[in-house]
């Protein structure tokens, strides 16, 4: 048997908190979701956003965490024409989704919505760098 490490909502938050103030920095306003390791929604917080980007933001989160790697890789690799991985499952090619590592494991992901895919990113790396 093994065990295996969990995002707690103390984590969560942390993450969170570190991802709006990035956004606070900027003067961005985002949706911040945080999935757990099975992609269920533990954490979102949205304020003077677009309805639209809830769904966005928990979409690039589950994204990160299903393939394990930024959503930024892939919007590079499909503006780069490689257009066969938008039809990989569940394929959401647009940067603001960073997976969440503890002690080299995922324990879930992180996605943001609300400006440009770009600056999403750069929220939801200053997100995950709480990890």
């Amino acid at each position: 048997m093994q065990q295996k490490f969990i995002i707690d909502l103390e984590t969560a938050r942390r993450v969170a908190m570190a991802a709006e103030e990035e956004a606070d920095r900027n003067g961005w306003k985002v949706v911040i979701a945080i999935v757990d390791d099975a992609g269920h929604l533990m954490y979102l917080q949205r304020e003077k956003v677009q309805l639209g980007s809830i769904e966005t933001a928990i979409k690039k989160a589950k994204v990160a965490l299903m393939y394990r790697r930024s959503t930024q890789l892939w919007e590079e690799m499909v503006d780069g024409g490689r257009y066969g991985y938008l039809n990989m499952p569940g394929m959401l090619p647009l940067d603001g989704g960073e997976p969440l590592f503890y002690e080299g494991e995922i324990v879930g992901a992180i996605g943001i919505s609300g400006v440009k895919s770009n600056q999403d990113g750069q929220i939801a790396r200053a997100g995950a760098a709480v990890m």
